[in-house]
């Protein structure tokens, strides 16, 4: 960890490198935001764990700290460096340079993503009268919604329109 802050700290545009065992606690979060603030920072790279579980609450700590969660590059570097590697120190050492540096790189060309609100009608469009379509219908009708069903044939139905009776019930199927 300590070889990766300072091959990170040297890299073009990085301000600060910071490394913690802990980032994605409070105590973590609370590092971000002191270095967010300190360096008035405009991009946070983290070089951690897995973005799937992880990534929402570094954006969660940039949007608190006033940056837009946006401009936060995630480097996975446990899934994709250190699992594949663990026996290999070496050179998931110089593999882990390498996607730092990667992200870094592409830290750069972050641009700040609008958040604009849009009024939502609750209208809905339901392509196809099958029975799928029918009860989509029904149940977004149910929610509120003013609901389209649009089918291209005549008759609505689909393949249950051209069944006599259905099983197990054999009731009519029309």
């Amino acid at each position: 960890m300590a070889a990766l802050k300072e091959y990170a700290s040297k890299l073009p545009n990085v301000v600060v490198a910071e490394e913690s065992n802990s980032l994605c606690t409070e105590a973590g979060a609370n590092l971000i935001k002191k270095s967010i603030t300190e360096h008035n920072l405009n991009r946070i790279v983290v070089a951690s764990c897995t973005p799937i579980t992880h990534e929402p609450v570094f954006k969660a700590v940039l949007e608190d700290a006033g940056l837009n969660p946006g401009l936060l590059e995630f480097v996975n570097i446990r899934e994709h460096d250190a699992y594949v590697h663990r026996n290999q120190p070496r050179e998931a050492l110089e593999k882990a340079k390498d996607l730092i540096r990667a992200g870094v790189a592409r830290a750069n060309f972050i641009e700040e993503v609008p958040i604009r609100i849009i009024p939502v009608e609750k209208k809905s469009l339901v392509i196809g009268g099958g029975i799928a379509g029918i009860q989509a219908a029904l149940d977004l009708a149910n929610d509120g919604f003013d609901v389209f069903l649009v089918e291209k044939n005549p008759s609505i139905g689909g393949k249950m329109a051209q069944l006599d009776r259905i099983f197990p019930t054999d009731d009519c199927a029309i």
